[in-house]
């Protein structure tokens, strides 16, 4: 059904009648309302199906901008609601949904575009745009408004939508040569007119503007055609063509005979009631006697074990990619139209226009993916020229090695995001493909550029080609290409484009090598430095005698110069750096530090000229000396700078790198590793070589597979490829594959085995390569299961070598020694056991590989990874100054922020960790200490915390979360996760060195959490009340949980206390609760990416255990003991607490009872009566603290007879109550309303705090 007022909206636009359209009075106020409509309509586009059901466009929008085009209001408002209405249903939704509902929606979307895009195939509506956008276009640049631009741009919009929309196959059954709705809109076009315009906006100088949208609607225009299709259209076929297809209907012909031999065959001559059963000797059936096979003879080659199998379902993600649509040859008449097009597009637009789009991607000025139409219009045209008659100077603007380079950066950029953008992978796919065309577009003018009879096109080749065949990149990228194919992600079609391409590249180089001798191509190595002995000898003594003798050879140098100093040394050096954000204050130390440094490096007159330079830089203060400064004081002032101990800013930065250093190989490869460029003589035959790997063999099999629908000269290609493995390299045994046989063994077998003659040749060398090498090698078969590298291939072919063999040779001796030495160190505490064995060991050229191979080898350790060297640091320890420059604008962003250094961690471009962050706020200066990047917690106002102006009970609040908050536990929250993101031996020696000094208060606080504590007890009571008995089980329950796994695992981590039930979830956000949680050490989530409270690393098993128990006040005591100990003096109490405890948490329990006796001085006379006022004792931990004060005992006394009325010991009781009429509790004696009153005292108390 419609929207009530989209109908009417509809309605108001105005009516059809016959051919003629009869607007109402309030059509351009309809119109806008429909765009208003648009701009608010849903995510099932509700709005947009209803208009296409309505057909708004067919019968109300294409007639009002034919008849009433005068009306330049409400034409502009018809164009702009039509551009919206047409646009393609992927940017209306995003992608294609998933969603049956969304996806059904999709689909409807779509349909209705369709509708308008047969709508659009009218000659009369393109007649209207294409004499609009020529009047504008007429207007000069100093006439035309900004609305006319407007109109410009929304005509080409519309158009390029409505060449957009896709063919519907169900609908438009058409064959080739016949004209599809898609046609129909390009003859429209073409009957108007509107082509001419495209060509003129391609080729005006004023109007490159538009040269983006151009570029949409031409490849848009050319979706379904082929180059060779289009060059080939108005010919008679040529005797090639003619050859071409009268090959191929022979051998269809002979598949087509030899199948109906087969058929008769296996019909045999008598009837099949007398069929029988054989047994198939030598075929195993399931259990160990042979087959027995009931049909006839004849069928007996077809069997396998597999008839009557379920065929098996594949995976989604094993599937092999899906090809794209299949391309069709249009009408006659169209083929002609758009054969003229390209012809002038070619002589007139394609390199200007080529050229603009080429700088507007160069300056990021278009839209994402936007390269992908540059790179099919020049696979396109290129082609269309290369076949038509060619001529290198009407594509002269993508033949150059700027082109090469810009697709070979596009294709890896593809090949990257095909591998991290997996959602989006068919897409990243089709882009690299038609990457992968526009590349092989290029070698084949190139190619072709090189069979010119002109000399400069020819020369113009040698030197790309020189080009391409130089640079690693570009002689080196089908390699690549071939070993990363995935045939789950890419499509056959990219396979077959990448196999010829390969063959067109060797074929080129192959003929570019043969007629040089020595040819020198470029190679790019990645060198890896060892740093450690070069920053050893870097350092340079500073002992008083190596001083001296520095300063006499200084002295003597400066003097026999006469402290003069050349003018090329005194230009050089420049004593600041004006661009650099150090202050000059700063700078000016380093000054004297570089003068240093060139003294000690026995630089005299670079010492001498960076003096004088930093004199006229900073003259005041005569830190450098005066203006007018005598040699002899100059001397005397750099012997003080010599001797002198000046501040080294880059002290942390050594260290750091010292640090690094001994991190190992790995931190070697990510900060020390160089690429180095070298020219080298290239031999094609040792390229050849690369294509030797069953990575690269495997593509061109997979593609060997479909070899009968594959064309000639792809099956060409694969053949070449692999007779220059087979032959040119003599390494047949790379393809002695039990596959590769199968698929040879498929064609020969093959009725049309004679069109394949190549491949047929080919299969017969290798089954005869192999039988030859059987003969001489019994483990050839076995080798068939197996691909192969070239190691293998020589092992199968030269024979195998024994392992003793390869391994570097130990004598006795040498194995006693390092036995030896193994038993003496294997229980030392060195970190790295190798490294200690290396220089005691009497053969010195041993590596650590060979030492942790023999070791192995003489079964002292388990396997190698016992031995693994330990790793340190966290694989960045260098700031840039980028990176710091970064850091310190994050900091001034956050720093008023609740949580500074974790807001900082998110927004870190180099990802590294929190002590690493804090070390460097600290070095920088922009925090005096740790403290300041503490996350600041939810206080009360600094006035409450001073005391004044306070409440009693904002007062004990703070008292009672005193301890919480305290600075050591954030401390150690902050070690606790560095310990999880760290494991560098330096960070775990300063957390060593920092338990001590806050170890006594932290080891009190987790200690406190051990035995029973009534403080645990009272807050595990007053939740009890509330309702939360099944909340404290699942917390004890996680308590013992963790302590189980750490004493069974030995490895304490921090545990999320993750609650998976409402009544836990309630329970953690109560404030009551989160106390207790606090009691136990529990800790709170740290920042805002943290969301459960965490059981520490550091509570230990015990620690557990002992809160676990808490959770559970002892219930089972008999009640005698109870009034036993009730029948104590009050006097007795307060001695064991003074000799057990004085610490905050007894003030605040103090206090917090003389708050309460306060509030309950109506029931003194009730609290006095002497009922069970004892309160359990466990051991020495459990002593009354609420003792002190008698309303605190009555609050015992009445959790103890809650324990005792729940365990159902006094029926007396519960008798008692039920007469009180109270329906709530069914459990309490006679003093129960006073205690009710208590509890309910107790929480209002809780709540204030």
């Amino acid at each position: 059904m419609m929207n009530c007022e989209l109908l009417a909206t509809c309605s108001a636009l105005g009516y059809l009648e016959g051919d003629a359209y009869h607007k109402e009075a309030d059509c351009l106020e309809s119109v806008k309302d429909l765009i208003r409509y648009l701009r608010h309509e849903d995510d099932a586009r509700d709005v947009r199906q209803q208009l296409g059901e309505s057909q708004i466009v067919q019968n109300d929008l294409l007639p009002i901008i034919i008849q009433h085009r005068q009306d330049k209001a409400l034409f502009d408002a018809c164009i702009r609601l039509m551009v919206n209405l047409t646009q393609p249903a992927m940017l209306c939704f995003g992608k294609v949904p998933d969603d049956p509902v969304f996806r059904h929606h999709f689909l409807q979307v779509t349909s209705h575009l369709q509708a308008y895009k047969e709508a659009f195939a009218s000659e009369s509506v393109f007649c209207i745009l294409s004499e609009t956008l020529y009047n504008l276009l007429q207007l000069d640049w100093e006439q035309r408004q900004e609305e006319d631009n407007l109109l410009i741009e929304r005509i080409l919009l519309l158009v390029r939508n409505v060449l957009h929309v896709p063919a519907n196959p169900s609908e438009e059954k058409k064959v080739d040569d016949d004209a599809s709705v898609h046609d129909q809109v390009l003859w429209a076009i073409h009957m108007s007119g509107f082509d001419d315009l495209i060509k003129f906006l391609a080729s005006a100088q004023s109007e490159q503007q538009w040269s983006m949208h151009v570029l949409e609607i031409i490849s848009l225009m050319f979706r379904d055609q082929t180059p060779e299709a289009l060059v080939s259209a108005g010919h008679a076929r040529s005797a090639e063509e003619k050859k071409k297809d009268s090959n191929e209907l022979e051998a269809l012909r002979q598949k087509e005979h030899a199948e109906k031999h087969s058929r008769t065959l296996q019909r045999g001559t008598r009837h099949s009631r007398f069929g029988g059963s054989f047994v198939v000797q030598g075929l195993k059936a399931i259990g160990d006697k042979d087959v027995i096979y009931h049909r006839n003879l004849q069928n007996f080659k077809n069997y396998t074990h597999d008839i009557g199998k379920a065929v098996r379902r594949v995976p989604k993600r094993h599937r092999k990619a899906q090809e794209s649509g299949e391309k069709r040859r249009s009408a006659l008449n169209v083929r002609l139209f758009l054969r003229e097009f390209c012809v002038d597009f070619l002589e007139n637009c394609y390199n200007r226009l080529m050229y603009l789009v080429k700088e507007s991607l160069i300056r990021e000025q278009t839209q994402q993916h936007d390269e992908t139409y540059y790179l099919w219009a020049l696979s396109f045209f290129m082609a269309f020229n290369r076949g038509s008659c060619f001529r290198a100077d009407l594509v002269s603007e993508t033949m150059s090695i700027r082109a090469f380079h810009f697709i070979e950066r596009n294709i890896t950029n593809y090949y990257e995001m095909l591998l991290t953008d997996r959602k989006e992978a068919t897409s990243w796919s089709r882009r690299m493909h038609l990457a992968l065309k526009a590349y092989q577009e290029l070698l084949l003018t190139v190619n072709e550029m090189d069979r010119s009879q002109d000399e400069s096109i020819r020369q113009s080749s040698s030197v790309i080609k020189s080009n391409i065949f130089y640079l690693m990149e570009y002689r080196e990228i089908f390699l690549t290409l071939l070993r990363k194919y995935d045939e789950t992600k890419q499509p056959q079609s990219y396979l077959k484009d990448l196999v010829e391409s390969t063959h067109l590249f060797l074929r080129m180089l192959e003929r570019f090598c043969k007629g040089r001798r020595n040819l020198m191509v470029q190679r790019k190595r990645v060198k890896r430095r060892k740093s450690h002995g070069k920053k050893k000898e870097a350092a340079p003594e500073t002992s008083p005698e190596a001083l001296e003798e520095t300063w006499k050879i200084v002295e003597e140098e400066l003097k026999g110069a006469g402290f003069k100093l050349s003018e090329s040394l005194t230009q050089s050096l420049v004593p600041f750096d004006a661009t650099s954000e150090t202050p000059l204050e700063d700078q000016r130390t380093e000054a004297m530090v570089r003068v240093q440094d060139a003294l000690l490096a026995r630089m005299g007159p670079e010492a001498l000229g960076l003096l004088r330079a930093a004199r006229e830089v900073w003259p005041e203060g005569d830190v450098f000396g005066s203006a007018d400064v005598e040699p002899e004081e100059e001397l005397e002032l750099l012997k003080q700078i010599l001797h002198a101990k000046l501040p080294r800013s880059s002290q942390t930065a050594v260290v750091e790198e010292e640090e690094e250093e001994e991190d190992g190989p790995e931190m070697e490869e990510e900060e020390l590793e160089s690429v180095q460029v070298s020219e080298t003589e290239f031999k094609f035959l040792d390229f050849i070589k690369r294509f030797a790997n069953p990575g690269i063999v495997h593509p061109y099999l997979l593609l060997l597979k479909s070899y009968s629908k594959n064309t000639p000269h792809t099956n060409h290609c694969i053949a070449r490829m692999l007779h220059r493995l087979a032959v040119d390299l003599k390494m047949d045994a790379l393809l002695f594959q039990l596959s590769v046989f199968h698929i040879f063994n498929k064609i020969l077998n093959d009725p049309a085995a004679a069109a394949y003659q190549e491949l047929v040749t080919l299969g017969k060398y290798l089954v005869k390569r192999f039988v030859s090498l059987a003969a001489q090698n019994n483990k050839a078969y076995v080798e068939l299961l197996f691909w192969k590298n070239v190691g293998a291939v020589r092992e199968m072919t030269e024979g195998y070598t024994k392992e003793e063999e390869k391994r570097p040779a130990w004598t006795e001796e040498e194995e006693e020694e390092l036995r030896r030495l193994y038993e003496e160190h294997r229980d030392s505490d060195v970190p790295d056991i190798v490294e200690t064995l290396l220089p005691l060991l009497s053969n010195s050229n041993r590596t650590r590989r060979q030492v942790v191979t023999q070791l192995v080898h003489m079964r002292l350790v388990g396997n190698a990874k016992e031995l693994k060297k330990p790793k340190k640091g966290t694989g960045i320890v260098l700031w840039t100054e980028e990176q710091e420059l970064e850091l310190q604008m994050l900091f001034e962003e956050y720093r008023d922020s609740d949580d500074v250094l974790g807001s900082i961690m998110k927004k870190l471009t180099a990802k590294r960790s929190r002590a690493r962050v804090v070390d460097k706020l600290l070095s920088m200066g922009l925090v005096s200490e740790r403290r300041e990047l503490y996350k600041k917690r939810s206080r009360s106002a600094h006035g409450k915390s001073t005391g004044k102006g306070m409440t009693e009970e904002e007062f004990l609040a703070e008292l009672t979360q005193g301890t919480q908050d305290d600075p050591v536990d954030r401390d150690d929250e902050y070690e606790q996760e560095d310990e999880s993101e760290e494991s560098e031996a330096e960070d775990l020696e300063e957390q060593e060195s920092e338990r001590p000094l806050n170890g006594g208060r932290r080891s009190q606080g987790m200690h406190s959490t051990g035995g029973r504590r009534p403080d645990v007890e009272k807050m595990v009571y007053a939740l009890k009340q509330e309702g939360m008995s099944g909340p404290l089980l699942w917390l004890q329950n996680c308590l013992n949980k963790t302590a189980d796994d750490r004493e069974n695992d030995g490895l304490s981590q921090p545990v999320p206390l993750a609650p998976f039930t409402e009544s836990n979830e309630e329970a953690m956000e109560n404030k009551s609760f989160q106390r207790l949680l606090r009691k136990l050490g529990m800790r709170a989530p740290a920042n805002e990416q943290e969301s459960f409270w965490r059981i520490p690393a550091k509570i230990s098993v015990s620690q557990l255990r002992s809160a676990a128990a808490a959770l559970s006040p002892e219930e089972d005591k008999p009640k005698n003991d109870d009034e036993q100990d009730g029948t104590r003096s009050p006097a007795e109490e307060p001695r064991g607490e003074e000799e057990e405890d004085a610490s905050h948490e007894q003030r605040a329990q103090a206090l917090r009872a003389l708050l309460l006796a306060r509030k309950r001085k109506r029931y003194t006379a009730e609290d006095a009566a002497p009922e069970s006022d004892a309160a359990p004792v466990d051991d020495t931990h459990d002593v009354n603290e609420s003792s002190q004060d008698s309303t605190s005992t009555k609050r015992n006394r009445s959790r103890v007879l809650d324990d005792d009325e729940e365990n159902d010991k006094d029926s007396a009781t519960a008798a008692a109550m039920d007469t009180n009429g109270d329906e709530d509790s069914d459990k309490e004696d006679i003093s129960a309303p006073v205690k009710r009153r208590r509890v309910v005292l107790i929480e209002e108390e809780e709540e204030e705090d």
